[in-house]
């Protein structure tokens, strides 16, 4: 392993579709909540993952134009956003670097994981209820 920060990838459709909270009427606005929820993890880490960790939000279709903030990077998917973040578990590993994906896509997960990535699901970033 490297002397990296461990890669955070956050599937942002996946996470922001796990609360039931109305998300489908402002997907772009769902997501850029859910971006701002993230930025303390950057430093703290995750559950078990103490921090600092590199973030990663892959953005998608009406999310597709959220930006990064300080210490969140967005990436928007050109095509499918499990198809970057496949991408992006892919450079990791090449680079032997440790990587988790956020997601409770189980294609996705069963991909990334392919690649060593651990896998955790959406409350890890996201408690019941909302961001």
């Amino acid at each position: 392993m490297t002397d990296e920060l461990t890669l955070v990838v956050v599937d942002a459709a996946n996470v922001v579709g796990s609360v039931p909270d109305h998300w489908w009427r402002d997907r772009r606005g769902a997501t850029e909540r859910l971006r701002d929820s993230l930025v303390p993890y950057a430093a703290a880490g995750l559950p078990g993952l103490p921090g600092p960790v590199e973030l990663v939000l892959v953005v998608e279709g009406a999310a597709r134009e959220v930006t990064s903030v300080p210490g969140v990077r967005a990436e928007a998917a050109p095509g499918s956003g499990d198809d970057l973040i496949t991408a992006l578990a892919a450079a990791a590993h090449e680079a032997r670097r440790p990587c988790v994906v956020v997601t409770a896509d189980r294609e996705l997960r069963r991909r990334a994981e392919e690649y060593g990535a651990e896998c955790v699901g959406p409350r890890t970033v996201r408690p019941l209820g909302g961001a």
